[in-house]
């Protein structure tokens, strides 16, 4: 498609719904000749005999022996980057072992295909995961030399067997570790731990590993490394790769109630346009958040084209076995078919060859994600990429402030291996697998001898601190939760277990009569059975959610952190949260309508976490003060910040709780608390104690530009409040945030 016919959509973005268009210049590439000291026999058999620049200095890096982050944007060429080191090194000495982790199965497939296509000297790669058959796991750990694997395999299949894999262990080069931008939150403080175990295991053998990261582009790459691996590494972020011409739109469905904040469905509006695209022969990729979404817009888009161009669209989805993914992939390559509409799975960087256009509905979460999914637009030439807005409070955001989304710094990520919660299962299986002393501070960090010496299941002995329990540590907690103590949802019919719910989240989300969202499908919740730790699903498709309702309290254990910030007391530190949920409300879908309120008895949680609270003074809340106006107006604040913490940290609105209060027992005086929802937290409100000016500022300019007059989801209503979005004001909550950002626009 030549950039004459680009004009080939233009006559679509015209109308109300469009709230911005822009054109995004492009790029060209910055290139230098392959390295002199390259193996010459994997020189020719490269197809090619340039470099970006970028992938030159992550050369470079590798071969100073640096540990390395490369953080550069979509479609950059980063797994050639971070093969050319280890490819070099399989070619000179084929012993040499290289491991590679993924965080989904569907992206150990791709890369295993990308490397046999380069047909390099040498290389034996092999997958390694839960789908390995189990008479072709010893052939692998003999003869691999690249081992594909993800986490939670190397978690609980390699480290705790360690004596199987002392070949590999003893030759170990090289871990990459691609798509690290994912682990974050829980998940990436769990796999900091396990990097950090694979690294003294390879130390215990004989061999000293260099890690290659490979992430999005974020803000932090060098601090997400030292948190991920516990090394120092070379930060190559400088993208040199060519970008194509892009558009760029913002598409807000159309307002059909301004006091309810209802709009037209986003799902309606992406398969209009797609149907639009698809049908000018334009290869379009739609991002749905859920399988039922991205199904939806698949069947009303077929419905609005011809035979022909349905036959030429597809789903694509987690849920799908191995073949039917694989044979989705080569249509879009082969350019078969011309649209997919496609969950996030679909966003990491699995090679679907080249895009015209990329459609996301619904902001994802973070902006580097809207990044990746943008990327996949534009390949061949002139691109277009759009964001369809849902009535969520951040969406609507961009759409009235789009330089907030697209002239923003993408986010930080942020883990933390050290949180105790995390961590004792990981000081417990390195105990396990060899005894702990002081050498292992290096690797293990100080904190993990700390909590060893803590542990009543590990014994000191002359060699350290050795594992004295029964079974293996391992095998009793999962990486995705920070306690062991969870339910298993389980699907009625198929007895498939379809996953985990942290205790402390259970209750609110997995009580009988829920409605329970997986993986965007939808499943009725029959029976919460608390002795055996299972909820019972099925199959849902009604037309109502479920929401619950809880009593929280907050006790403040510990202050970690005092400022005078924004003109009030800002303190960051942990605090115990106790939660009681009392009933659930069943509410329409179509208008938000509260359907039925049903009465549950269910016993309290509590749990520790970390967290900021703020008190706010007299002048802040003068006009305010007055009961019911003083709660609503606090209770507003809090929502519409944890509305917007995403946006400093990268998290997502669910790991995030709060509680305001008119007088808290503690501070006597009103204060509003935000939290991380996961036990001990992971640094999501540290970040938010940091970036605070900022995070009011962004707040307030949401209020004030959301067109309803009480408060609606697209501002201060929140899908998860305990209090059922009762007692919300939004004029004494924009009042209040006012005199916040001048106050602190004072102090400066």
């Amino acid at each position: 498609m030549t950039t004459a016919g680009a004009v080939t959509w233009d006559d679509l973005l015209e109308g109300e719904q469009l709230a911005h268009v822009e054109t995004v210049a492009a790029v060209e590439p910055s290139v230098v000749t392959l390295p002199e000291e390259l193996d010459a026999r994997l020189r020719d058999a490269l197809p090619f005999d340039t470099l970006y620049t970028h992938q030159r200095d992550a050369w470079d890096a590798a071969a100073r022996g640096d540990h390395l982050i490369l953080a550069t944007g979509t479609a950059s060429g980063k797994s050639l980057a971070f093969n050319l080191p280890v490819l070099d090194a399989l070619a000179r000495e084929p012993k040499e072992r290289a491991l590679y982790l993924y965080p989904t199965k569907a992206l150990a497939q791709d890369q295993a295909r990308a490397l046999a296509e380069l047909r390099a000297p040498n290389v034996r790669a092999a997958i390694y995961d839960g789908d390995t058959p189990a008479e072709r796991r010893w052939q692998i750990r003999r003869w691999a030399n690249v081992i594909l694997t993800n986490p939670d395999m190397l978690h609980v299949g390699l480290l705790p067997h360690h004596d199987r894999w002392a070949d590999v262990l003893h030759n170990l080069r090289y871990i990459v570790v691609d798509e690290a931008h994912v682990y974050r939150g829980v998940f990436g403080s769990h796999v900091g731990n396990v990097l950090r175990r694979l690294r003294r295991l390879a130390g215990v053998y004989g061999a000293t590993p260099q890690l290659l990261f490979a992430s999005a582009t974020i803000a932090n790459p060098g601090e997400l490394a030292a948190a991920l691996g516990g090394v120092e590494a070379t930060v190559v972020d400088r993208d040199a790769a060519p970008r194509a011409k892009r558009t760029v739109a913002l598409w807000n469905p159309e307002l059909l109630d301004a006091e309810l904040g209802l709009r037209a469905s986003p799902l309606g509006e992406a398969s209009r346009l797609m149907a639009a695209l698809v049908s000018r022969g334009l290869r379009t990729i739609c991002f749905a958040k859920s399988r039922k979404a991205a199904e939806l817009i698949h069947r009303f888009t077929a419905q609005r084209v011809d035979t022909e161009t349905g036959a030429r669209l597809a789903p694509y989805r987690a849920g799908y076995t191995p073949a039917q993914r694989r044979e989705i992939e080569r249509r879009l390559v082969e350019g078969e078919l011309l649209g997919v509409s496609a969950t996030d799975a679909l966003e990491l960087g699995i090679d679907i060859g080249l895009l015209d256009c990329a459609i996301s509905v619904g902001f994802p979460g973070t902006v580097a994600s809207l990044r990746q999914q943008w990327g996949r637009a534009g390949r061949r030439g002139h691109g277009l990429a759009v964001l369809i807005a849902s009535e969520d409070a951040l969406d609507q955001y961009f759409m009235r402030e789009p330089e907030m989304l697209l002239g923003r710094k993408v986010e930080a990520a942020i883990l933390d291996h050290a949180n105790p919660r995390v961590l004792d299962g990981h000081v417990r299986a390195a105990a396990f697998e060899a005894p702990v002393d002081d050498d292992d501070r290096e690797t293990l960090g100080d904190e993990a001898l700390e909590r060893a010496a803590l542990l009543p299941e590990l014994k000191l002995t002359k060699s350290g601190y050795v594992w004295a329990g029964r079974d293996y540590p391992a095998a009793q907690f999962g990486l995705r939760s920070t306690t062991p103590d969870t339910f298993a949802v389980v699907e009625g019919q198929s007895g498939t277990v379809l996953g985990l719910v942290e205790r402390e989240r259970a209750y609110s989300t997995v009580h009988e009569g829920a409605v329970y969202l997986h993986l965007g499908e939808s499943y009725h919740v029959r029976e919460l059975d608390l002795q055996a730790r299972t909820a019972l699903v099925t199959p849902y498709g009604g037309d109502y959610y479920t929401q619950a309702k809880k009593e929280t309290n907050t006790a403040i254990d510990e202050t970690l952190r005092r400022e005078r910030r924004c003109g009030l007391g800002l303190a960051f530190g942990r605090i115990s949260v106790t939660e009681r949920v009392v009933a659930y409300q069943k509410k329409s879908i179509r208008d938000q309508a509260t359907l039925e309120t049903v009465e549950l008895d269910l016993p309290e949680t509590s749990f520790e976490t970390e967290a900021i609270w703020y008190l706010p003074e007299p002048e802040q809340l003068d006009g305010l003060e007055q009961m019911p106006t003083l709660l609503g107006t606090l209770h507003a604040a809090e929502h519409s910040m944890i509305a917007l913490l995403p946006l400093w940290a990268m998290c997502d609105r669910w790991d995030i709780g709060g509680l305001s209060t008119n007088i808290h027992f503690q501070t006597n005086r009103p204060t509003v608390f935000i939290y991380d929802g996961h036990s001990g937290g992971v640094g999501i409100t540290e970040r938010g104690f940091n970036a605070f000016e900022g995070w009011v500022e962004d707040t307030a300019r949401m209020l004030e530009g959301c067109p309803c007059s009480d408060g609606c989801p697209s501002c201060v209503q929140s899908p998860k409040c305990g209090n059922l979005n009762e007692m919300l004001d939004k004029a004494g909550a924009l009042m209040f945030l006012r005199r916040l950002v001048a106050s602190s626009t004072f102090a400066h």
